[in-house]
């Protein structure tokens, strides 16, 4: 399968059934000899023939690998050294501590880089960097990052992180403030290809939209897609749109916000804002049918048809700008086996570019079998 909607294109195009079918003709060209389905010269070229197919199976997946549409894994590591645009890391969470005193202090002390709080569970997030607790203050918020990679540590609303692992006896108490999020796995083939892709845009120095999505994307690999515009004069303003339609938290953009406010990327006279997407929300109901010739699966298309709502669904807002459309919701409903579909919501609703559609209330009825 290509990327980028390109056609696909193969480098080595014949069947086995061909490259027999064209070894046979030449060998009985040049012999005169006919050859049976069962004579021994037609299987020692069929023999060979599976190894030519192999061979060019091979040929194939090899010269592919040199095309962006095409390259996997290290391949593709390779592709974008060409751009130095190397594949993002994992990352883990990271949310913000606050620490409260149990008392003002009567002098300064200090909250180590390393000092861990959890939830519980087992998992720790642990303070980045050392914070100074000036004398008279009762409380101070501090960055903490998990100490395993990956979306585990993602979703700890405020108020969860709130047992300190490494006691200090003049705090009282700590919590985080924000969720934490920002945890990721590597890099997966298809971003990454697409960031490859966008790369040219970095060179620019004219602060010109297509720079700004390359570098936002740069700051995290749960990032799927980057608006960026100019609601006024040197203003610009970025939201990134997560996974799975996920919306941004605080901490997310500010990554953002660190990566696209850097010297070397932001034009001296842009004003750059990082926002969450903007969300629409919008209902689903519906009724659909089965037809009376499908009585024996019905049962089956149900539970297809179940599956097509939640991919649409997962569709609509996986997308920065996607207009909330019920054609493509009903086509996905009768692709799944349904004989009818009557949409009653959502209509039909454009959205701008830095809004994502999110569903609200979903109801979904079945109308029983239908006559054709």
């Amino acid at each position: 399968m290509t990327r980028f909607n390109l056609p696909d294109v193969e480098f080595a195009k014949k069947s086995a059934q061909e490259i027999e079918a064209e070894a046979v003709a030449n060998y009985e060209r040049l012999t005169g000899i006919k050859l049976a389905a069962a004579d021994p010269r037609r299987k020692f070229i069929q023999a060979v023939v599976l190894l030519a197919t192999q061979q060019r199976a091979n040929i194939n997946y090899s010269a592919k690998q040199n095309l962006l549409a095409y390259a996997q894994g290290a391949f593709l590591d390779h592709q974008g050294l060409s751009s130095d645009t190397a594949r993002l890391p994992a990352t883990a969470s990271v949310t913000t501590i606050r620490f409260v005193l149990s008392v003002p202090l009567e002098k300064n002390e200090i909250i180590p880089a390393g000092t861990r709080g959890t939830a519980g569970d087992g998992l720790l997030f642990v303070t980045t960097k050392q914070v100074v607790v000036p004398a008279g203050q009762t409380q101070v918020d501090v960055e903490a990052i998990c100490t395993i990679t990956g979306s585990r540590g993602n979703g700890y609303l405020p108020g969860q992180i709130n047992q300190l692992v490494d006691p200090l006896q003049w705090v009282q108490s700590i919590q985080n403030i924000t969720t934490s999020e920002g945890g990721a796995d590597e890099e997966d083939d298809d971003a990454y290809a697409e960031r490859i892709r966008q790369a040219p845009e970095r060179f620019s120095v004219a602060g010109p939209d297509g720079a700004y999505i390359y570098w936002a994307r740069t700051a995290s690999p749960l990032i799927v897609d980057v608006s960026v515009r100019s609601p006024s004069p040197g203003v610009v303003e970025i939201r990134p749109l997560l996974r799975d339609g996920g919306i941004p938290g605080q901490e997310i953009l500010d990554l953002v916000d660190s990566v696209c406010n850097d010297r070397k990327v932001r034009p001296l006279t842009d004003h750059v804002q990082v926002l969450a997407p903007e969300t629409v929300p919008y209902d689903i109901s519906l009724t659909y049918w089965i037809s009376t010739a499908n009585s024996s699966t019905a049962a089956s298309i149900q539970a297809n048809v179940q599956q097509a709502l939640n991919d649409y669904r997962q569709w609509q807002k996986a997308k920065l700008g996607r207009s909330v459309d019920p054609s493509e919701l009903v086509t996905r409903i009768k692709n799944a086996g349904a004989k009818r579909v009557a949409v009653t919501l959502p209509a039909y609703q454009a959205l701008s570019p830095f809004q994502v559609a999110v569903e609200n209330q979903v109801t979904i009825e079945y109308g029983g079998l239908e006559d054709d």
